[in-house]
């Protein structure tokens, strides 16, 4: 049972109970965000009130978008599957993605065009695989699937910006945001380095309206803003890790964090709760997709 509190520091609590909180987005009012280690689909108000909007079949990780009509689209991690959720609630694969690669997939982002873009460690951190490169595909209406990047080292969240010309790669392992130039087709060009975080490890990232980037920290506990080249604007240091934000709210200038303790791949799926939904007023507001 999820449940409210808040708080007198500088970030307020809105939600606590969860397991570990990702793949957080802003849409109709309310925040969505995957409840990994209880296969839940959430959607929460800014009063705090929650609900279990899907129950999902699938382990981990799953993460979450919407296509251009409004369907949702689900990750499904390690079973290699893009689900899609019709009108009547019902689950359809909308692509197969293990004809690309079997070792596990992990974040989706639909820019303004339509786009579908999902990526992949390259290796099954679950399981407890040794390091590889990761990809970038490009999922289509129809179901089919392309790479468009390759020696990711280990891609996490993904952001578009608003005008859709440029998707921004978290690549965790290797400490940085990194940009492409989105091509008429969809595909990936112009590979470049966004920002170098130095002993930052970036997870889950949104964008603001000043061209600046929010990325989630894990092992540092905290929630950083950077600027194209690098620069920190802004850091929120939290008691435990940050996985994932998105901005969000009436303004869309509330920055919501998802936070845990990490206590490792072999204690995720435990029967502790102690991961929460932060919020931060935030110094610009949202901007591109997620």
């Amino acid at each position: 049972m999820l449940s409210k509190e808040s708080s007198v520091r500088e970030t307020q609590v809105l939600l606590t109970g969860l397991a570990y909180g990702e793949s957080p987005r802003w849409r109709e009012g309310r925040l969505w965000f995957s409840n990994w280690g209880a296969q839940e689909i959430v959607a929460a108000d800014p009063a705090g009130n929650s609900e279990v909007i899907l129950r999902v079949p699938t382990t981990l990780p799953f993460c979450i978008d919407w296509l251009p009509d409004g369907r949702l689209l689900i990750v499904s991690g390690r079973e290699g599957l893009l689900l899609r959720r019709e009108p009547d609630g019902l689950l359809a694969i909308h692509a197969d993605l293990n004809r690309l690669s079997d070792r596990g997939w992990n974040e989706i982002v639909v820019d303004g065009r339509g786009n579908i873009y999902v990526n992949g460690g390259g290796f099954d951190l679950m399981a407890g695989e040794a390091f590889a490169p990761g990809i970038i595909v490009l999922a289509g209406p129809d179901g089919s699937v392309r790479q468009v990047a390759d020696g990711m080292a280990f891609p996490n969240g993904m952001a578009a910006t608003p005008d859709n010309s440029t998707l921004i790669v978290a690549e965790s392992y290797g400490r940085r945001l990194t940009a492409f130039d989105i091509a008429a087709d969809g595909g990936l060009l112009n590979r470049r380095v966004w920002a170098d975080l130095g002993e930052g490890v970036p997870d889950g990232i949104c964008l603001d309206a000043e061209g600046a980037i929010w990325y989630a920290d894990v092992p540092n506990k905290r929630c950083a803003r950077v600027r194209e080249g690098g620069e920190m604007l802004q850091s929120i240091d939290l008691d435990r890790g940050c996985f994932a934000c998105t901005l969000g709210g009436a303004d869309d200038r509330t920055l919501f964090l998802m936070a845990a303790e990490w206590r490792g791949l072999k204690n995720m799926t435990d029967a502790a709760r102690t991961g929460q939904v932060l919020t931060f007023e935030a110094p610009a507001p949202g901007a591109g997709r997620p």
